[in-house]
Order: structure tokens, then C-alpha cells, then sequence
């Protein structure tokens, strides 16, 4: 048989963004290039054409050979996606039961999900030549523009195109000169942050202890859980086992949950461990993302760090994973692609074959479990770092006590005796708006969504009633909008609320309120996180966002006004929640030499979950848990998935999966996969969000294969119903939140 002949006959498999669990077989033309696995290709989809990922070649043909339609181009010389990324994608995709298509499609930048190069479009930066630094100080005074351009590349190693051009009018014949007299040179590169490694902060034995036991196995997969108390410099251990990685030429990987956090990432990884750094995040133009996701595909990039979406990075070398804050809510893809980018991260350094390390002072009861387990190696950080003491943490029952405006006495004395010494406080309230229930005492009326199953908030200033669910908006009023006659009421505190009180409480204390509703964007966030660190904040008044990994040396105080807010959550993680929440706020509190203090108001002071934290007891806490799920049959103990639908009419969802949990008795019956159950399809607890009503199936499994054995014939059979094409519904692998 000729070349030309089996030319011909190539079959190439391809995955398409599509919501179907399959992929789709065409034939290669002799004309073009054959492609080969992880290339991208342009493949006529009926009446429209569609970019996909080849994913096998020269396959047996899922269909009559005569029917397969003819790839219109192959987009790519060299893999989009390497094959070391290709596997953990195609493993995610069978794992969470999605479609393969939309899986290596959310992997990619926006811009190559067209027919877009591979590499992208680079800015040009300008150096200064030998010729240029001499020119310089010759250069005549009416040639102004000439010499700015050539002074402002005189205090840079290097500057993009757009930094160069700022603030200069009519550059563009001037900056022609330049590059025609050989005095400054252009060229396409990634602009990539380079610094000079600081000198060391000494560890301690622990930290040391650490990063040795990391460093030692750093050529094999290795999982450690890293678990440091709140101020205990973890991060510093990170960084050491970073460098110690790019030193041998390899990269590294690290996971923030927060977009806030990656500023004070990046200055302490510049600072620290030096090399050149690239940032992936949700925020960034689609330009951007590509620049930095090409820019760890093709090894330039000695660390990509970036939020949960980094995890589906190419890297040409990967060495090390770093998973900070790995209990964090954050890394689980709450729609769509429901991956959780820690255990992505697990999986991706077991298939390059190096360490990774999950950290946290408060680490998920399923990494704790892991460790009991076996399967993770743990590292203690019990002490914080620099002799600081942690804080002190007092209950406040407020059956005993008033509480004006959600502040109790004690609070606002604390409060005072921060101001007068010149200290930082946090006020920890986790409830944006400034009300969160509105109602009329003549009449009954209360402010609810119309779209959802919830109460809308006030937010005053704004001078509109919010839902927190769906974003719906309507406009305060202060008669009852249902009788007209009665006022209206405001119960609850928000952050507003809260930050009010305080400003007529300390009239001269700068207030400063940290929720999303003020705060707009990372740039914007960070700026006033370093005005908290620069001391031009007195008090903060914030809400979960403030517990996140920052670190704030003048915070001697932090109040938690709302405490049991967490405990009516109908989640059976709400207890583990609320301990981690607290914990990490508490951890603002007492970071540098002045010691802390932890004020924490609820009407249930005798309750284990705050005890343990008085005591600062996490072992303590998790074990307690860890014995209440093993009872329950929760996780870890076993495996949850859940089936999710939704539809604008009632019926619909509620009847759709009642007939799905038949398929799925009738298949447990036929195949006998041990340990599965299926309990009844319910409506969710906010059963209706957004105008669409919601309803829930759990599905339980004492073991990861048979579980999973039982969700590949079951999700198929659902796909095949014509009734799941009159709803939304998703399969939802290790839920984190069953609302």
C-alpha cells in the first residue's frame, strides 16, 4: 500500500466543545499535514465548523467509514496541548463525568478556541544600545522626544512598547530614528518579571525540617500536607523548596484561592526566590492569558502562579506544586467544568512524577484523612515564626450581654484601646449590605426576591434592596410598599451597617470597609490592602474576604461580630466551615511582637466548635469531626456526587430525576455495584434561584471505582433521554456545597 494510500484512509478522533461525553472521528485529507495528538483542527459540525482537539489517530472508525466527514485544516505545527497536560485533561473529563470537548476547551485561552497561532502576538521591547548610552549626553535639547525616549530605556534593562510610548505625544517618527541610528534595539519577548534573589530570613527547625523533607523528595511524587498554624511561615517554606527547583532548571506551580492574594505572591516570590514569574488568573484579557500560558508551555516561565484555572497550564518541565490555603471553598468550579483544581493539582504532580505540598492551618478533613491514611506525608508548623504569640481568644455570650448594632461593650472598649495605642482592628462581619432582612410591622410584609427564594438586603447607600443570589435589585422604600402606611423595619447587621456604628462610635478612626460590593477588581484590592499595611487604616470592617492568607503586622484585635450565622448552614461541612473561617480570621490577629486578641460574640459559648478554637485545638477539632462523618457515612468515610437540575417550571426538575433514579435502581440491580446508593430526588434548599426552580439527587459510594463504574453507564443512559434535553442538569463529583 502507498504513503498516499494510507494517507488517505487516516482516521483522527476529536474532541469538540460540545455538551456531549464523546468524541468524534473524521477523515484526514492526503492534501494536508497530518496532524498529530494535542493538535488543534477546524472540523465542519453540520451546517457550522468548529475548533477541536485531536485526541487518537488512526483509530477504528465509530461509524460507517462513507459517512465520516473530511477535517478542514489542522490548525497547529506543534500540540496546543503537550501530552503530559492531555492526560490529566482526559483523566479530569472521565473523573467529573464531563464532556471531554468543554474540558480541554476550558484548559485553553479564550483565543486559541479559534483558529488563532499558537504562539501569540509578543510586545516589542526596547533596550538601550552601547551606541544609544553614549548618545545620550549628545543629544540636542530640541530633540525632546528623542531624549526621553532614550532616558526612559536608560533606567530600564528593558520596556514594552506601551510603557515606552506613556504619556509621550508623536513617538512614532522619533522612535524610528532611534532604532535606524542603532541607538536602542526592539525586539518580540515576553515580558517577563526577573529580580534578584534578597538575602535569606532564617528559618526555624520546623520550617527547615520542611523544606528538607521536600528538597529530599523532589524526583518522585511525594504529597505532603503542610499544616502551620495561622502566622507560622508557611509561605517562607514554599518559597525555599521554589528555589531549590528553578535551581535545577525545573518549574513550579502555585495555587492561590484568592485573586488578592497573587500580589503578595508575587513580591515575595520576586524577592525570594527570583527567576522569571507569570501570573494566570480569571481578570486577565484573553492577550494576557495566552502571552502567560505560552509562556509556561515553552518553559520561559520558572513559576506560573495564578488562581484555580493555573492548574491547566502546560509547563514544559514541572517540578514542584504548591497548593496554598487548600481547604479554600475557591478551587471548586462551582458550573460548568466542575473540577477542584487541589485534587487536579494531586494529580498533576503524581503524573510528572514530582512533590506536592497542600497547605493550610486549617486543612480540609479530607486531606487530614489522607494523612491518616497514609497517602500524605505531614509537615507541622506549630509555632509561629519569629517568636510571635498567638492570639488570645475570648467568647462573648451574648445572651448575657446588649449589643448595639451588632457591637457589644467589650468590643467597643477594645476597640478604644487599639486607637488610643495606635494599633490595627478587624471587624469580621460575614454579611455584605446593610441589612439583611426588610420588613413592615403594620402589615407583614417582608422584602423578598421575586426570582429567588431568599431575602433581599438593604444596601443604604446605594439606597436599593439587593439579592445576594441572583444580583436582582429593587428600590428601598421607607413606607411599606404592600400597605402603604406602615415604616419599614431594618434587623440585622451588614458590613455597611457595621461600619456606620463604628464612624459615629471613633469619629476620628479611619474606617475602612473590605467586602466585594466596595471593592471592584484585584488592582483595586490590592492598593487598599497595602494602605492597610502602610498604617493608613485605624479599623476594618470586612467580610470572608479579609481571612484569606493576609498579612497585616499592626492587627492586634480582631471582633468576630456574627459568629453562629454559620451554624444554621444545612451543610453537613458547615461545623468544619465555620472552624476554618474563624480560625483564619483569628490569624490576623498578633503576627508581628505585640500579641493578639480574638473577640468572638454568640449566643453559644458551650458549643465543642468554639472551644476548640479558644484552645487553638485544630487536632482536636478534626478528630471530633472526622468521628461524627465516619458515623454520618459522610466524607471521607464515602464518596457523594450530585446530580443537579433545573428548570423555569416547577414540575420539571423533580420529575426529571425521579425518572433518572429509576434508570439508576434498575442499573444497580443489573450490575451490582457494591457500596452504591441513591437516596430521593429533593428539591434544593433554595429550591427556587434566578427564576429557575432547583432539585437535587445524592449519590453515595463506599469506593471510588465502583462508583464510578456505576456514573459511566448511568450518565450515558441519562444523555440518551429525551426528557434531559427540557433541562439543565450537571453532575456534580465531590460536591462541596449541596445547596
Amino acid at each position: 500500500m502507498t504513503t498516499q494510500s494510507k494517507r488517505s484512509s487516516t482516521i483522527v478522533r476529536v474532541a469538540l466543545p460540545l455538551p456531549l461525553r464523546r468524541t468524534f472521528d473524521y477523515r484526514v485529507d492526503d492534501t494536508m499535514p497530518l496532524p498529530t495528538v494535542g493538535m488543534r483542527v477546524l472540523v465542519p459540525v453540520r451546517q457550522r465548523s468548529l475548533v477541536g482537539v485531536v485526541t487518537a489517530i488512526s483509530v477504528e472508525p465509530s461509524v460507517n467509514l462513507a459517512k465520516l466527514r473530511t477535517v478542514i485544516q489542522v490548525i497547529d505545527k506543534m500540540p496546543t496541548i503537550p501530552a503530559t497536560l492531555l492526560k490529566i485533561l482526559l483523566w479530569a473529563a472521565e473523573y467529573y463525568h464531563h464532556p471531554v470537548g468543554e474540558v480541554l476547551h476550558a484548559a485553553m485561552p479564550s483565543v486559541l478556541r479559534r483558529s488563532r497561532d499558537l504562539m501569540p502576538e509578543l510586545p516589542r521591547v526596547f533596550r538601550l544600545t552601547a551606541a544609544g548610552q553614549e548618545a545620550l549626553a549628545t543629544v540636542p535639547m530640541r530633540a525632546r522626544v528623542q531624549r526621553q525616549l532614550l532616558a526612559r530605556c536608560h533606567l530600564e534593562h528593558g520596556l514594552e512598547e506601551s510603557a515606552l510610548r506613556e504619556g509621550i505625544a508623536h513617538v512614532h517618527a522619533p522612535l524610528r530614528r532611534l532604532l535606524a541610528q542603532g541607538w536602542i534595539t526592539a525586539e518580540s519577548a515576553y515580558p517577563l518579571a526577573r529580580a534578584a534573589r534578597a538575602s535569606a530570613i532564617d528559618l526555624d527547625k520546623d520550617q527547615q525540617r520542611a523544606v528538607d523533607a521536600m528538597v529530599a523528595e523532589s524526583v518522585r511524587f511525594t504529597p505532603f500536607l503542610l499544616h502551620g498554624v495561622t502566622g507560622s511561615g508557611k509561605t517562607e517554606v514554599y518559597l525555599r523548596a521554589a528555589a531549590a527547583v528553578i535551581a535545577r532548571h525545573r518549574q513550579v506551580l502555585v495555587l492561590v484561592p484568592e485573586i488578592a492574594l497573587t500580589p503578595q505572591f508575587i513580591a515575595r516570590i520576586e524577592n525570594t526566590v527570583g527567576g522569571r514569574l507569570v501570573v494566570l488568573h480569571s481578570q486577565m484579557s484573553a492577550g494576557e492569558r495566552h502571552r502567560a500560558w505560552w509562556a509556561a508551555s515553552a518553559g520561559l516561565a520558572d513559576v506560573v502562579l495564578g488562581t484555580r484555572l493555573a492548574v491547566l497550564a502546560p509547563f514544559k518541565a514541572l517540578g514542584l506544586v504548591i497548593v496554598d490555603e487548600e481547604h479554600d471553598l475557591s478551587y471548586k468550579q462551582q458550573d460548568g467544568f466542575r473540577y477542584h483544581a487541589r485534587d487536579v493539582a494531586v494529580k498533576r504532580a503524581q503524573v510528572a512524577q514530582v512533590p506536592v505540598v497542600l497547605g493550610s492551618a486549617t486543612p480540609s478533613l479530607e486531606s487530614i484523612a489522607n494523612v491518616h491514611r497514609g497517602r500524605y506525608q505531614l509537615l507541622s508548623l506549630p509555632e509561629r515564626a519569629g517568636g510571635a504569640q498567638m492570639p488570645r481568644v475570648r467568647l462573648l455570650d451574648l445572651s448575657t450581654m446588649p449589643a448595639a448594632e451588632g457591637l457589644s461593650p467589650p468590643v467597643v472598649k477594645a476597640l478604644a484601646r487599639r486607637l488610643d495605642r495606635g494599633e490595627q482592628s478587624i471587624l469580621y462581619v460575614n454579611r455584605r449590605g446593610f441589612a439583611p432582612v426588610v420588613g413592615c410591622s403594620a402589615c407583614g410584609w417582608q422584602g423578598r426576591c421575586g426570582r429567588c427564594d431568599a431575602a433581599l438586603t438593604l444596601h443604604r447607600r446605594s439606597g436599593v434592596l439587593r439579592c445576594h443570589h441572583c444580583g436582582g435589585v429593587e428600590p428601598a422604600l421607607d413606607h411599606c410598599p404592600q400597605c402603604h402606611g406602615g415604616d419599614v423595619y431594618h434587623v440585622g447587621e451588614g458590613t455597611q451597617r457595621i461600619e456606620e456604628a463604628v464612624q459615629r462610635l471613633f469619629p476620628e478612626a479611619r474606617v475602612m470597609r473590605f467586602d466585594s460590593d466596595r471593592i471592584k477588581g484585584g488592582e483595586h484590592m490590592a492598593a487598599d490592602l497595602q494602605r492597610v499595611r502602610d498604617g493608613g487604616v485605624d479599623i476594618l470592617v470586612g467580610t470572608q474576604l479579609l481571612s484569606k492568607g493576609h498579612d497585616f503586622p499592626a492587627v492586634t484585635l480582631v471582633c468576630v461580630l456574627s459568629a453562629d450565622r454559620g451554624l444554621y448552614a444545612t451543610d453537613f461541612r458547615s461545623s468544619e466551615r465555620l472552624f476554618q473561617q474563624l480560625t483564619q480570621v483569628s490569624g490576623r490577629a498578633g503576627r508581628a511582637q505585640r500579641p493578639g486578641e480574638v473577640l468572638i460574640q454568640t449566643l453559644y459559648p458551650t458549643l465543642p466548635t468554639y472551644e476548640y478554637l479558644t484552645r487553638h485545638d485544630f487536632d482536636g477539632f478534626a478528630s471530633a469531626a472526622l468521628e461524627e462523618r465516619k458515623l454520618a457515612s459522610c466524607p471521607p468515610y464515602r464518596r457523594f456526587v450530585l446530580l443537579r437540575a433545573e428548570s423555569p417550571h416547577l414540575e420539571m426538575p423533580l420529575g426529571f430525576l425521579r425518572q433518572v433514579r429509576q434508570i439508576g435502581e434498575r442499573r444497580l440491580r443489573e450490575r451490582r455495584h457494591a457500596g452504591v446508593m441513591l437516596l430521593d430526588a429533593v428539591p434544593s434548599p433554595m429550591e427556587r434561584r434566578a427564576g429557575r426552580y432547583r432539585a437535587q439527587l445524592l449519590v453515595s459510594g463506599r469506593g471510588r471505582a465502583a462508583l464510578h463504574a456505576f456514573l459511566s453507564v448511568w450518565v450515558s443512559d441519562i444523555e440518551g433521554l429525551r426528557r434531559a434535553r427540557t433541562v439543565r442538569w450537571s453532575v456534580d463529583v465531590d460536591p462541596q456545597e449541596m445547596y
